[in-house]
């Protein structure tokens, strides 16, 4: 009978069904919880007291205006209801540009399709928003898939940039030869085997050019808009990262300097500014992930040695290598004795059936791990994953996969 206690504690553990992922999964939620709750702390500490002094003061003037010019207070709030339905039909008393002509729709179907959604327009008609439901919901997939290419492609060419910047390096220092081309019979020079950008260095460059770029498109509109600098850097950022409260919203007046060219650069701004942002953010959240999983290693369980050492010596008899097969026998006596039988061995590190059931229930899977795992002791690259908990989603989703093995820090090989 197995031992109860440390050891019984340690496979209970094992053999619950919070693996890492959900374990990654529910982690995550908790610090966004905890996020949210911290963020709207400090923004309730900081807006709160100026919204009741801008209340007080409306409050004041609506007061005074109504006993200046000998209105009641219910007509002038009646009036007041009219200008607020007013101005969410786009309608100002300074004069702006249409709404619903061609570049104006133009302007409104690019924030639905980017998820921006400044709010200054809207649809008013039935039809109008049936069609923008339809119309939003291959949109919006689409130009999701427009962003993740895109991160594909500067992903690539940022690794084939710092790599060429890496050979150059390791030429300079005598580590490579001067006649040494890639993919040529020496590329297999131990200082670039595997060698991979590191996701810091990605995150730094992307960081960089995301700044650079926000800080042009601010002195565009600072200079056209007439809008202060920091309202300038404020609209950058919430429009590239597409959180577009629409506030303030570019573009708006009837008539610009340099009309043409404000708005062909105004949409050239916000387009590689959402690319740029959105790429940032994707690189930002593995290492996001790589906290998470240092914070999971954390919490495992090392309280046991004896289960450890049990699970060691199981995970050793159920190796498939070559001539393991013909070694079986021995290594199951070996681990006999420490068990009563097979299936208590099994129970104890966690298993869920054993190498023997395995083989008799399918031998073209057994060939197929012994394929595999003889190409990975040779150094050759990974295609068919062993992990019989993963499945088709193992590699991730989006942009997570996409920048899976692409990066130092995304890279089986770690």
């Amino acid at each position: 009978m197995p031992p109860r206690g440390a050891a019984g504690g340690c496979r209970r553990r094992r053999l619950a069904p919070l693996n890492e992922d959900n374990g990654r999964f529910l982690l995550l939620a908790a610090l966004i919880a905890a996020y949210l709750s911290a963020g709207a702390t400090v923004f309730s500490a900081l807006e709160s007291p100026s919204e009741a002094a801008a209340q007080l003061r409306w409050n004041r003037t609506l007061h005074n205006f109504s006993r200046i010019f000998n209105i009641s207070l219910p007509e002038l709030r009646a009036f007041l209801r009219s200008y607020e339905a007013a101005m969410a039909a786009g309608i100002r008393v300074d004069a702006l540009r249409p709404r619903w002509d061609f570049p104006g729709a133009f302007y409104f179907v690019g924030t639905v399709v980017s998820t921006i959604g400044f709010g200054m327009t809207t649809p008013a008609t039935v039809a109008g928003k049936v069609f923008l439901i339809v119309y939003g919901l291959f949109g919006c997939a689409g130009t999701i898939l427009f962003f993740n290419l895109f991160l594909e492609r500067i992903i690539s060419l940022l690794a084939f940039i710092m790599k060429a910047c890496h050979e150059r390096q390791l030429r300079r220092s005598g580590l490579l030869p001067p006649n040494f081309r890639r993919g040529s019979a020496m590329a297999g020079v131990g200082s670039l085997i595997g060698w991979k950008p590191s996701v810091y260095h990605v995150m730094l460059i992307l960081g960089i050019f995301a700044v650079t770029l926000s800080c042009c498109a601010s002195a565009m509109y600072t200079f056209v808009e007439g809008w202060n600098y920091i309202d300038s850097l404020y609209y950058c950022f919430v429009t590239f990262s597409t959180i577009g409260f629409g506030d303030l919203v570019s573009s708006q007046n009837a008539v610009y300097q340099n009309q043409g060219l404000y708005r062909f650069g105004n949409f050239i701004f916000i387009l590689m500014g959402v690319c740029c942002i959105y790429s940032l953010f994707n690189v930002i959240s593995i290492m996001i992930k790589q906290l998470l999983n240092w914070v999971l290693k954390k919490f495992e369980c090392r309280c046991c040695p004896k289960c450890h050492k049990s699970s060691a010596r199981l995970g050793r008899r159920n190796a498939i290598t070559p001539g393991a097969r013909l070694r079986r026998h021995k290594i199951s006596m070996d681990a006999d004795g420490q068990y009563d039988s097979d299936t208590e061995g099994r129970r104890l590190s966690g298993e869920m059936i054993s190498m023997r059931e395995l083989m008799a229930s399918n031998k073209v899977s057994l060939a197929i791990l012994q394929k595999q795992l003889s190409e990975t002791a040779n150094g050759y690259p990974r295609n068919v994953c062993i992990n019989t908990r993963q499945n088709g989603f193992s590699a991730g989703v989006g942009a997570l996969a996409i920048m899976n093995n692409r990066l130092a820090e995304t890279s089986d090989r770690r």
